[in-house]
């Protein structure tokens, strides 16, 4: 496996890269955000883990302008930036991970081995829940003679929500294994999600009721008789 480590600091490079190298991983360094984008969008290596305090372009920009220019390449955010508002932002902007510094090096090679398998297996299948598919490379849902294109939330909860169908989920479990965030009783984020992922699907001719059931009180489900 190839992993593109874009991060300014060289203490942090090195020992990123030593760790990575243990584990049988080939790394290339780039030290800044220009250098960091053209990377991504060659597209050659498996997996980024990008630092978001860069110089000539911040991390922030270049998840933005890789996610415009859909780039399917996996990217960790690992950053000094740790406060709730930082990490929603990444995750919003098309993050698949948010490592914060300080960090131990297991715990990164964790989430590499974890993220790797899920694109992987995602690139050879599509989900299906009976008259709900969802793509998981375009990103586009089909639901009944509706489809819609799903951003990068909102799909990482429907397929979340697909894997297990009639499950219940709450607000919080949503917040942990769909983007691995601490919960916060202030954030609306899932809410919010599942209403734009309700407006999409819910203009379908047929009659039938969105595929997300909200469970009053709890949490979400995915229909058991989509």
């Amino acid at each position: 496996m190839k992993i593109l480590l874009i991060e300014d600091e060289y203490k942090i490079a090195e020992f990123v890269i030593k760790g990575l190298n243990a584990a049988g991983y080939a790394v290339t360094h780039l030290d800044d955000g220009e250098k960091g984008l053209a990377s991504i969008l060659e597209g050659e290596h498996d997996v980024a883990i990008l630092d978001l305090m860069l110089p000539k372009l911040n991390g922030f920009d270049v998840l933005q302008q890789a996610k415009a220019a859909e780039s399917a390449m996996p990217i960790i955010i690992l950053s000094a930036k740790v406060d709730l508002p930082d990490r929603l932002k990444g995750f919003e902007m098309g993050a698949d991970d948010y490592l914060p510094k300080p960090f131990f090096v297991e715990e990164l090679l964790a989430r590499i081995k974890i993220l790797s398998k899920r694109y992987k297996s995602e690139q050879v299948k599509e989900l299906k829940a009976g008259y709900l598919t969802l793509d998981v490379v375009t990103h586009q849902a089909q639901w009944f003679d509706v489809s819609a294109l799903l951003s990068q939330r909102e799909f990482s909860l429907l397929a979340f929500l697909m894997r297990s169908p009639g499950s219940i989920y709450s607000r919080q479990q949503i917040l942990k294994h769909v983007w691995d965030i601490s919960f916060d009783p202030e954030t609306n984020m899932v809410d919010v999600c599942v209403r734009r992922i309700k407006r999409k699907l819910d203009r379908s001719q047929s009659g039938h009721p969105s595929p997300i059931e909200s469970v009053r009180g709890v949490g979400y489900r995915l229909r058991m008789e989509v």
